[in-house]
């Protein structure tokens, strides 16, 4: 069979409702300044699927910034990657800014986040080394243990009884096969918004010897004291050994950045392939993310009015009846039954007749009769923004329920205009 003949038959998992869902439900394009009021077919939307958790995106003091570091460098400075050509002093200046806020003796930074995390995991571990990683570990977690040439174990989700029993079996692997463990997990879920259980991890190490890597892309910023992470909040970052987020949500910009101790450090920065073979993060990134990093440490009260949002809309949502689970950062998903049809119909209505949108996830990647609404809350976003959004669902779930939603197919929404 010719591979592209079967890739254009199939289409994928994700694919299979891609000629009807483009451009609506899938690659929706939303236009206008990124905030919580965007356009979306021309139509005036409240916009709840931004990770700009601080609001930092389009700050003035940010894009100000910004615009003054492109005209200054351009985007092409440096050129190379870090190893070769790329590196300057203020590559080394934003790694130590970071370090001292997440209190680690070294960081490194990385071209992006996804790449970063996958490339990261190859470095850490060989043939004999075993992984223990949570179920539910975002993509690029997942992919980077599939590159692993050894033993994995995955545990039940946030399950710490089920950890402790991969880490025991993974201990007799890795004393069969002289090698180590690297248990990996994330600070804050982006799908459910549980943070991971890292403090009940961090405390089997008094059983077990293994090294912890999290990904903390949802946490950081925000999360603890002063926001520097999921690992903070929980008071149990001296056991957390390497730290990862990216700087595309609370931070607004591009690209991420690992954390943990020098010796480590200085090993990844000569064994991270996509960073050896790729071309170091621009300057105009680099300068921006050292105003970004200034603000978080000097601005609580972004912090602050994102924790005010966050639970004046869970708590609306609650006392609506609404499932949002046990999420205790601010991603909010909402729980509702309903098939694919009926969950597009309810899209539809939201975002065409109440402006709402909205992320939304469904079968293939959640169970069959299954709705997971998404929304994130920012510290953009004002109370007539929420009020609105809790009338609407209120609404909606109604329809819902009552079966006004019905349909026997998605509809075709590529064709359609809304302008």
């Amino acid at each position: 069979m010719d591979i592209f003949e079967k890739l254009v038959k199939d289409g994928g998992p994700l694919g299979q409702h891609m000629d009807r869902a483009h451009g609506y439900f899938a690659f929706p394009k939303l236009e206008g300044e990124l905030g919580p009021h965007m356009k979306f077919r021309g139509n005036d939307v409240i916009v709840w699927s931004l990770n700009n958790y601080l609001g930092l995106v389009n700050h003035p003091e940010v894009r100000k910034t910004d615009a003054e570091a492109a005209a200054k460098y351009g985007m092409g400075n440096p050129m190379g990657a870090r190893m070769m050509s790329g590196n300057t002093a203020k590559h080394e200046e934003l790694e130590k800014v970071i370090s001292e806020f997440v209190g680690r003796e070294d960081t490194m930074l990385l071209n992006f986040g996804y790449q970063g995390v996958v490339s990261c995991i190859d470095a850490l571990v060989n043939r004999r080394d075993v992984i223990v990683y949570d179920a539910e570990s975002h993509a690029c977690i997942v992919d980077g243990v599939r590159l692993h040439m050894g033993h994995r174990y995955a545990f039940k989700h946030n399950d710490a009884a089920d950890c402790e029993k991969q880490l025991q079996r993974a201990t007799e692997m890795a004393n069969k096969n002289g090698g180590g463990i690297l248990v990996i997990t994330e600070g804050v879920f982006g799908m459910d918004g549980e943070q991971g259980i890292l403090k009940e991890i961090v405390a089997l190490k008094k059983k077990y010897e293994f090294r912890i890597f999290i990904d903390d892309a949802h946490g950081f910023g925000y999360m603890g004291p002063t926001g520097a992470g999921a690992d903070h909040a929980q008071g149990c970052s001296e056991g957390v050994d390497l730290y990862f987020s990216s700087m595309v949500k609370s931070l607004g910009s591009l690209g991420g950045f690992i954390c943990g101790p020098k010796a480590v450090l200085k090993y990844l920065r000569y064994n991270v392939r996509s960073q050896i073979f790729a071309k170091s993060v621009p300057l105009v990134v680099v300068e921006g993310m050292l105003k970004r990093m200034e603000m978080i440490k000097t601005m609580p009260e972004l912090r602050e009015k994102l924790w005010y949002n966050v639970n004046k809309l869970q708590n609306g949502l609650k006392e609506r009846g609404f499932d949002i689970g046990s999420t205790n950062s601010p991603v909010t998903p909402i729980y509702m039954k309903g098939d694919v049809p009926e969950a597009t119909q309810m899209v539809m209505d939201l975002r065409e007749n109440y402006g709402i949108f909205c992320s939304i996830v469904v079968y293939p990647v959640i169970p069959k009769g299954d709705i997971i609404y998404r929304l994130i809350p920012t510290a953009s976003h004002s109370d007539a923004d929420i009020e609105t959004t809790l009338r609407a669902f209120e609404e909606t779930k109604k329809k819902l329920d009552a079966g006004a939603y019905k349909a026997e197919k998605i509809p075709d929404m590529a064709e359609k205009s809304f302008v």
